[in-house]
Formats: C-alpha cells, sequence, structure tokens
C-alpha cells in the first residue's frame, strides 16, 4: 500500500491504493482492510498532533490505544482504488479523545470510522495526557462536532 500524507486545518488526509492483497475473491477490499487503512492514517495523524517526526516513540511516551470503535460500511472500494482516508477529532478529554475517519473514494464516503482513543502507559494504566500533547492536540479539535 502506498501512502501520501495531508494536513487540511484540523483534517487529516492519508491517500492509500487498494491491492490485490487488499480484497476478498470477489475483488472487493475486504472489511478489515480498512482497519489497517485507517490504523495508518491515523499514526500519521497523531505523529504529527504532538510533533513527533520520528518513527519511535520514547519509552516514557504514553501509547494511544482503541477503547471504541464503530464502523458504517456505505459502499465498496475495489482492486486497484484510490482512496483517501480522512481523520478528524470530534472530543478531547483528559486521558482521551474521540474521532471521525472517512474512507472516500472520488469524494464519495465508503466507510465511517467512530472511535475513542485512550493514552495509557506501556503496561495498560491510564495516563492523562502530557500537557504539551494536550496543547497540541486542542489545536486541531473540530468545532461544532
Amino acid at each position: 500500500m502506498t501512502a501520501t500524507t495531508e494536513t487540511h486545518a484540523k483534517t487529516h488526509e492519508l491517500a492509500v491504493r487498494t491491492y490485490y492483497e487488499d480484497t476478498d475473491a470477489g475483488g472487493v477490499v475486504y472489511h478489515a482492510r480498512y482497519l489497517a487503512f485507517a490504523e495508518r492514517a491515523r499514526t500519521e495523524w497523531v505523529r504529527e498532533m504532538i510533533g513527533r517526526k520520528s518513527p519511535m516513540w520514547d519509552l516514557n511516551d504514553p501509547v494511544f490505544m482503541v477503547r471504541h470503535l464503530s464502523m458504517d460500511f456505505l459502499a465498496p472500494a475495489v482492486l486497484d482504488d484510490y482512496l483517501i482516508v480522512t481523520t478528524e477529532m470530534t472530543a478531547l478529554g483528559g486521558a482521551s479523545f474521540d474521532a471521525r475517519q472517512t474512507i472516500s473514494r472520488d469524494g464519495k464516503p465508503l466507510v465511517i470510522i467512530e472511535l475513542t482513543l485512550v493514552s495509557v502507559t506501556r503496561e495498560g494504566k491510564v495516563l492523562r495526557l502530557p500537557a504539551e500533547w494536550r496543547q497540541n492536540l486542542s489545536r486541531y479539535l473540530k468545532e461544532g462536532v
């Protein structure tokens, strides 16, 4: 999967191409692959939001775990589609934030993912967001959502 990333104000976009490995026997993108596309987009989005350019986190940094996720499948993607994964933050808490990810083709939404991410230690204990991260994240909060 090739990817390019771009940020527009309070949203983040990641472009992905669908390959044979992403499809089922009928040439339709397998439902679990949308989660992989979304995870890659969230990783790039979070890296940008907290200001980390390195691919590795500091061992003392919190990590984000998915606490809740729901998916709405509106239309299928197929082999060789060029998709855009748009990510936006919809709520920010002390140790968590909510986001919406929309996977589209030619501007038409195919899948909408609503999720909650929680900040935890590497041992899985909930941890308040560091002040610097919270400040950076608050700039990406989508108003009016």
